[in-house]
């Protein structure tokens, strides 16, 4: 890979840029990770970050939502706000020529949003079009139910929102909401493409001016919900969800981390699509993967299969978790980090994930992990570091959540896990 070069600067305001030139393409991204997600959702009212986002493009100074939709199609700007449990993201790529001319909309979206009631009502009604189609997905609603098992509230809230809560939330809230979380300090903004670094803190500069800082929330912990978790629903399959603790991706230990999870569930050859799917027949899906925040993270594992099969799947899933450490082989560890460069390969050639990887890293690491550095620490990982993570973050519990028409036996999750 060739050598990657960072550029940072930080505005008066606090928020941070990061940008990486990228002389071999002719796009440019920018990624804008803002530190207002559902964590900040007041309780009695989640989904008020989800309706904020769904509201900020609408319309944004002189600029009705109209105007503003047809001046970003007119530079070729791809776009989209998403909202998640820590974040506000805003993510943009465009021909490197027009992205100095698309920093100013991006950042009056920001800085100078309409919030009105002609886009509150049509808002709240997208995101609880959203949650009504999660509520009819099994899948989707367990994800919810195992975040709120794994994390205390307020970490566990859902990035989409409630349905019980949606209709509660006034356009009053959600103004309180920007007014309250949307500001510069503790942002971050990654540039990726054919772009001049000098060039481009001036129209950054220019743009984000008036962005004031404001006082960070300070959020307490409240509780988590009791597992194992059953959801009554009828249908010939049920869901099965597991999660038990790991490192966060700024963990010196994150990458070994990263091993363990990859051996589970890192491909077609990994042990639980073998074990559970291909030797057994189990189960018609199966994936495990980390879910990381700033300080904390799990491991989210998921199946899907028949009811009569569901008892066995969930017996040998947490036999495979817990015997992870036994017998890992360097050709098992090897495919591992050949997915891994695979997947960095591409991601050197997508502006689109470099900007979302400054932005990430600067938030959580307080750096930037050029590809070189990702490259060189997987290439040392050894079979005896992956297994000494294994057993050393064994899981001593793990949530279990569960939708379908019958609970599990969950005796598995104590103690050692069964002979199956």
């Amino acid at each position: 890979m060739s050598s990657q070069k960072f550029e940072s600067f930080s505005l008066p305001s606090g928020l941070q840029v990061v940008v990486e030139p990228m002389s071999g393409v002719e796009s440019a991204a920018v990624t804008l990770m803002i530190p207002a997600g559902s964590v900040l959702d007041q309780p009695g009212k989640s989904g008020t970050a989800a309706i904020l986002s769904e509201m900020l493009p609408r319309g944004a100074g002189d600029l009705t939502a109209r105007e503003l939709s047809a001046a970003m199609d007119n530079l070729g700007l791809q776009r989209s706000v998403s909202g998640g449990v820590g974040y506000i993201t805003f993510s943009a790529a465009t021909t490197a020529d027009r992205i100095a001319e698309a920093i100013p909309l991006i950042a009056s979206i920001i800085t100078a949003p309409h919030l009105n009631e002609q886009q509150f009502g049509p808002s709240r009604e997208l995101v609880q079009q959203a949650l009504n189609a999660i509520d009819d997905e099994p899948q989707q609603r367990l994800g919810q139910f195992l975040r709120r098992c794994s994390y205390s509230a307020p970490w566990g809230n859902p990035a989409e929102g409630t349905l019980v809560n949606i209709p509660d939330i006034t356009l009053q809230d959600v103004q309180q909401h920007y007014n309250s979380s949307i500001c510069p300090n503790h942002s971050v903004i990654g540039v990726a493409g054919n772009v001049n670094a000098a060039e481009l803190q001036d129209t950054v500069a220019a743009a984000f001016e008036g962005w004031s800082p404001k006082e960070v929330v300070a959020l307490d912990a409240d509780g988590v919900e009791a597992s194992p978790k059953h959801v009554e629903h009828d249908s010939a399959q049920t869901h099965i969800g597991l999660a038990w603790k790991t490192v966060p991706y700024r963990h010196a230990r994150y990458f070994e981390a990263w091993a363990t999870v990859s051996l589970l569930s890192g491909g077609m050859s990994s042990r639980l699509f073998t074990e559970v799917r291909e030797k057994r027949g189990l189960c018609y899906a199966i994936s495990a993967s980390i879910n990381t925040q700033k300080d904390q993270a799990r491991v989210f594992g998921y199946a899907g299969t028949t009811n009569e099969r569901a008892q066995e799947t969930l017996d040998v899933m947490v036999a495979e978790i817990r015997r992870l450490h036994e017998g890992i082989t360097e050709d098992e560890l090897q495919r591992c980090k050949a997915r891994a460069k695979s997947t960095l390969i591409m991601q050197q050639e997508s502006t689109m994930s470099r900007s979302s990887s400054l932005a990430r890293d600067t938030l959580h690491l307080g750096r930037v992990l050029g590809l070189q550095e990702i490259r060189s620490r997987i290439d040392s990982l050894t079979v005896d570091q992956v297994r000494d993570f294994a057993l050393e973050y064994a899981p001593d519990s793990m949530v279990l959540v569960t939708i379908g028409p019958d609970a599990l036996d969950a005796s598995c999750l104590k103690g050692t896990a069964p002979a199956v």
